[in-house]
């Protein structure tokens, strides 16, 4: 194997191991890469008798977990990560080691979980005394009060909801945390959060790099959205799962109980909308689901006030589940905010109130029908109470690992389970995108199956399709070859494809390619609509006919609400039509003209799969 460096966040690179067989690993930094001839200890767990009839306790250092579980016989083995769990080599002796653990951002059942086991864990397998709590997040270390953390003290607080630490966001200050850590001479730093806390925890490990500090960085990611990256879920996403039936079994016999009856729940989901998948999969009971990876649009055929009301006339009455996140395009045609939180995140409009509304109004105008809709909003009762016994577990091994790892002197990582391992995941992975839900995924084929609702199409999208269909192949003259202006790139109410699966690095590794390098992606369908990878920026059939004509030395320049084309000299657009589809990719040299070609194709082939969904 060979050791490859690319590019990273900060000044860090990453560690990538390339291998036999397209085998690739994305290793976690170690002290020893900035401290080296760090002395070694045997590990104290080979004298612990509660581990004296475990065989093979000790993790082997080459030992690796594969991002992707299902692979073709002749692919490539892609993208490991390095196997969490103990070593039979340590880096601190347990008298050195001085401790402390801090939460932050929003609540989650099973934090009180993590911190307890991070706490015992560290007392009775590696026998370390010091452990300090930080008090009320981030800005705890030089601005709070300190705990003393022992299994005494955390005997029970399990079985609480919340933290007994505290939390808050923001408050980041780098400089001041990592004097408070020096001064304070903590030697391992464990930080629980979400991917604002994660990137945080970055940076501290970073500042601690750059100081050349014997300081290990762990983090333990905390969402209960489920929208972190890699990782199979996050620790309180079951709980909340299960605490949202409570919620939607609730608004169910209120619906059923009276004519025209209609339950609508909102649950959490910013921009992920898994909570409210999976209780709407669990539940059965459920009639639609909203969530923000899939627009919907209100009025009109096929929109939503039409499925509501089929619906209402053939069980007499239905339950609605929407996500935090999901219609946060419509509110903003009607309610402008841009306040933020402390930790800079958008702060949402309640769709929930502003859609029951809706559906209030449009009936009673309508005059077709008397409804009765009862709205439920449990958001903050689902996240603060105590995990259950499935979250207790993966908190119990979460935190286990995570000082497991910190014990063997890696850092600047977080743990996470890896198709059912518990890995080591370097921070840069964690913190590049959010995990979402994928619509044209075989769960959310379950989900409509279940409810049998409609894939909410834009009214103006069905329009244009049918006037797409009229106009067959009608062929019009070129139109002159431009820039496009930020004007005709502002964003639509759309159906949004999640198609990250297919454009995945690990994708552009099978041809070779270091996919730092590529800049975008696009793909225009035969109804004109050009989608750009995880931004969702669409354009018009002009635009299309205009952007073929610019394949030149241009990139793409992007931001929430639109887009633009801009010179870039340090690029060459690689450009390939196949059918109706078209591609352009941006690399930084020719070298890998070729490579990018077979790696469109091997799109192409990938697309053709999915061209129903459009």
């Amino acid at each position: 194997m060979s050791n490859v460096n690319g590019n990273g966040n900060g000044n860090i690179k990453p560690k990538i191991v390339n291998g036999d067989f397209g085998y690739v690993l994305e290793d976690v930094p170690h002290l020893t890469d900035y401290i080296p001839d760090l002395p070694t200890y045997s590990n104290p767990l080979q004298d612990n008798p509660a581990y004296s009839v475990v065989k093979q306790y000790f993790v082997h250092v080459d030992d690796t977990v594969p991002q992707k579980i299902v692979v073709h016989k002749d692919g490539p083995r892609g993208i490991h990560f390095r196997r969490a769990g103990p070593r039979q080599k340590v880096y601190f002796e347990s008298d050195e080691v001085h401790a402390c653990i801090v939460t932050c951002g929003g609540l989650c059942p099973g934090l009180n979980t993590v911190i307890r086991e991070l706490v015992c864990g560290l007392h009775h397998m590696y026998g370390v005394k010091r452990v300090l709590g930080i008090d009320g997040g981030y800005r705890g270390f030089y601005a709070r009060n300190t705990i003393n953390l022992t299994p005494k003290v955390v005997n029970d607080i399990h079985k609480r909801g919340g933290t007994i630490l505290g939390t808050s966001r923001g408050g980041h200050d780098t400089a001041k945390i990592v004097d408070s850590i020096q001064d304070r001479g903590i030697n391992q730093v464990y930080i629980i959060g979400g991917d604002g806390t994660q990137k945080g925890a970055s940076v501290i490990f970073e500042e601690i790099r750059r100081r050349g500090l014997k300081v290990a960085v762990a983090g333990i990611p905390k969402t209960i959205d489920n929208d972190i990256p890699v990782i199979d879920k996050s620790f309180g996403f079951d709980t909340a799962v299960e605490e949202a039936q409570r919620a939607i079994n609730a608004a169910h016999v209120e619906a059923e109980s009276i004519e025209n009856g209609i339950g609508l729940v909102k649950l959490m989901g910013r921009n992920s909308g898994f909570i409210a998948m999976y209780a709407t999969l669990a539940s059965r009971d459920v009639d639609c689901c909203l969530i923000p990876e899939s627009p919907f649009y209100l009025e009109g055929e096929g929109g939503l006030f039409d499925y509501i009301e089929k619906r209402l006339k053939e069980n007499g009455h239905m339950v609605i589940v929407i996500a935090e996140g999901a219609g946060q395009e419509l509110l903003s045609q009607t309610i402008q905010s841009t306040q933020q939180d402390a930790s800079g995140n958008k702060l949402l409009q309640d769709v929930g109130l502003w859609i029951s509304q809706r559906i209030k109004d449009y009936f009673s105008k309508q005059k077709k029908m008397t409804i009765n809709l009862k709205y439920i909003d449990p958001t903050y009762m689902i996240r603060a109470i105590p995990s259950n016994a499935s979250d207790n577990v993966y908190c119990t091994l979460l935190a286990q690992s995570v000082l497991h790892g910190a014990m063997a002197g890696y850092t600047g990582f977080t743990s996470g389970l890896v198709n059912g391992r518990q890995t080591y995941i370097p921070f840069y992975r964690i913190i590049e995108k959010q995990n979402k839900v994928v619509i044209t995924d075989r769960m959310w084929a379950r989900l409509l199956s279940s409810t049998n609702q409609p894939s909410f199409w834009s009214a103006k999208d069905c329009i244009e399709d049918k006037k797409e269909d009229i106009a067959k192949v009608k062929e019009e003259e070129e139109p002159e070859n431009r820039l496009m202006d930020n004007g005709n790139c502002a964003s639509d109410i759309v159906a949004k494809k999640e198609i990250n699966d297919i454009m995945s690095q690990d994708g552009g590794k099978r041809m070779g390619l270091n996919f730092k390098r590529v800049t975008f992606i696009l793909m225009v369908n035969k109804q004109g609509q050009t989608r750009l990878a995880q931004y969702y920026e669409w354009l018009t059939l002009e635009e299309r006919r205009a952007l073929e004509g610019e394949i030149v030395r241009k990139c793409l320049a992007r931001t929430e609400q639109q887009c633009s084309f801009v010179e870039h000299r340090n690029y060459k657009i690689v450009y390939r039509r196949y059918a109706s589809l078209f591609f352009l990719v941006g690399v930084d040299n020719d070298e890998n003209e070729l490579a990018i070609l077979e790696f469109i194709h091997l799109l192409v082939e990938t697309m053709d799969r999915h061209l129903a969904m459009w």
